[in-house]
């Protein structure tokens, strides 16, 4: 049962139901697991069918709507993220065979907000939209490193045995070791710990207060790297998310000048 107070927090704890793994629910199971009465579910059922953002089955429950791709159309167009990280996420796919992408860190999350693919044949595990692992591969590590002191350790207790499955460190202090070499190189490595026999290299785009806001990364089957590339793909992912970061800064700039 959910603890929510509030008609705008019990809508949202709807709809944070859904996921990869439960797409479709039934209203038994929604107040089952929320704790609300028939004719408050209900109710926000109607209101959020209403707006588009569920769509009834029938007898088989609900999924989300099409108010939801409204949305995430209008996002591509708007995120800065994904303005600013066009141009890099093509350069990157052209110089190197293998998957560009873009990742925004919210909440506890980690997504793909943009993509660029140059292969014909693209090993990844996590396209757009795809919440990512906390504690496993080099975009987690990228943005961990780069979390203030206290939110990093957080982190790391939270997410430890993620990080001890991947190899990162058994213990909170170990993985901290680790994430201290990330910090100092500013890009992350990981071999195989997200998609088997993929290497990926990822930088954190940082905001205007040097907080991680996502990362950019490349992923690339481990035949075709040689330490020679592998230290010219590091190279050019810590400048890609460096020019991403600066990029949103000006267009955050340009924004505020424009509004005065």
């Amino acid at each position: 049962m959910t603890s929510v107070s509030g008609s705008g927090e019990r809508i949202l704890a709807i709809l944070d139901l859904f996921s990869e793994a439960r797409p479709v629910w039934l209203p038994e199971e929604m107040m089952e697991r929320l704790g609300y009465s028939r004719p408050t579910l209900y109710r926000y059922l109607k209101t959020l069918k209403d707006s588009g953002y569920l769509t009834s089955l029938n007898h088989d429950g609900f999924t989300l709507g099409p108010r939801v791709t409204e949305l995430d159309y209008l996002m591509r167009r708007s995120d800065p993220m994904i303005s600013a990280g066009a141009p890099v996420l093509s350069e990157l796919a052209e110089k190197f065979p293998g998957s560009a992408l873009l990742v925004r860190w919210y909440g506890d999350k980690l997504l793909c907000v943009s993509s660029l693919v140059s292969t014909e044949t693209p090993r990844t595990s996590y396209p757009r939209g795809r919440p990512m692992p906390l504690g496993k591969g080099a975009i987690s590590r990228a943005i961990v490193a780069f979390l203030p002191a206290r939110a990093r350790r957080k982190y790391i207790e939270d997410h430890l045995q993620e990080f001890s499955v991947a190899g990162v460190g058994a213990t909170v202090d170990s993985v901290l070791t680790t994430l201290r070499q990330v910090r100092r190189d500013g890009v992350a490595t990981a071999w195989g710990e997200v998609t088997s026999g993929v290497v990926g290299v990822a930088a954190p785009v940082l905001g205007t207060d040097h907080s991680p806001q996502g990362a950019v990364c490349l992923t690339s089957d481990e035949a075709d790297i040689t330490d020679t590339r592998l230290e010219q793909i590091r190279h050019e992912v810590r400048i890609s998310a460096a020019n991403v970061a600066g990029h949103m800064i000006r267009l955050q700039q340009d924004a505020t000048v424009g509004a005065t």
